[in-house]
């Protein structure tokens, strides 16, 4: 592999559900509407970017943009931390102990399931069944959802109470610095924030092995669903976040928003894929753009 191996690879696409983001609309829902979308999803650090390649030996080479804030503090508990919401986040790999904390959970908590550690609500255990919230209110038997929370480790963020008010300006200090940098404090922050921008459309522009008209030569069409995935469904919100950090920065009445609009309209053409310079090019005018609105959010 050429790129940061921590770095998350390429998953199995992941619905927006009936919010605009997977983990916002999940958060809205057992804080019982308390918060809009738009808040917690900002509160969490809105925005980000992260692109990497990936190749492993043997496979055709892979690639992965993050577009939302990424990787640490992770995303809902970045959200919860900035509400002023009390949680507890615990892990364990038996399963059994996981199971009992389940059971012994006194309001809804969080899972993260399988591999890519997915968020799903449990409203709670009744007998053999788990009441699950995942895009929906679903039913399932304990003993499928232990196999599916158990790869490896059993993670659970229980939410607690509500213990003072929202920090809007660390949220947002936040979502400025991890997109002008450093994020990680090493070699590879070259592929986060702005600097990963820059990355993405010089190798989108660039003939030669590293670049795109290569690396895809024979599955152009890998690289449109890439694309759409990344920047409109895949731990993201349409427009790859950005219209729905606008609308959290109209309701805390900061400036950036006219700007993050116009930066999602473009991410959601370079979703749709197309010639390579072009997208290059769009790249370049998306993040001309944030760079605007991030002065004056700073």
């Amino acid at each position: 592999m050429t790129e940061h191996e921590n770095a998350r690879p390429a998953g199995p696409a992941r619905g927006a559900g009936p919010g605009q983001m997977h983990d916002s609309w999940l958060l809205r829902e057992l804080l019982d509407d308390e918060w809009s979308e738009a808040m917690l999803a900002g509160l969490a650090g809105g925005i980000g970017f992260m692109y990497f390649v990936f190749e492993y030996k043997g496979h055709p080479p892979t690639m992965t943009i993050i577009a939302r804030h990424h990787p640490a503090p992770p995303f809902i508990q970045a959200a919860l931390t900035h509400a002023g919401i009390a949680h507890d986040v615990t892990t364990t790999t038996s399963k059994k102990k996981a199971e009992q904390q389940l059971r012994n959970a006194e309001g809804p908590v969080i899972c993260m399931l399988g591999q890519y550690k997915h968020p799903v609500g449990v409203l709670g255990v009744d007998g053999d069944t788990v009441t699950m919230l995942n895009q929906g209110t679903t039913h399932e038997p304990i003993d499928e959802f232990m196999l599916r929370w158990g790869n490896g480790k059993h993670e659970m963020i229980s939410i607690g109470e509500r213990t003072g008010e929202p920090d809007v300006a660390k949220a947002v200090k936040m979502t400025c610095e991890h997109l002008t940098g450093p994020v990680l404090g090493n070699n590879f922050d070259v592929n986060f924030g702005f600097s990963g921008m820059r990355k993405l459309a010089e190798q989108l522009r660039d003939k030669g092995k590293k670049g795109w008209t290569q690396r895809w030569a024979d599955d152009p069409g890998f690289v449109k669903q890439r694309l759409h995935d990344c920047l409109e469904v895949e731990y993201t919100g349409p427009g790859a976040t950005r219209p729905l950090y606008a609308d959290f920065l109209d309701e805390v009445n900061l400036p950036g928003a006219q700007e993050f609009r116009a930066s999602g309209k473009l991410w959601s053409e370079i979703a749709q894929g197309g010639d390579y310079d072009e997208l290059a090019r769009k790249v370049d005018e998306a993040r001309s753009i944030e760079e605007r609105a991030i002065r004056q959010l700073m």
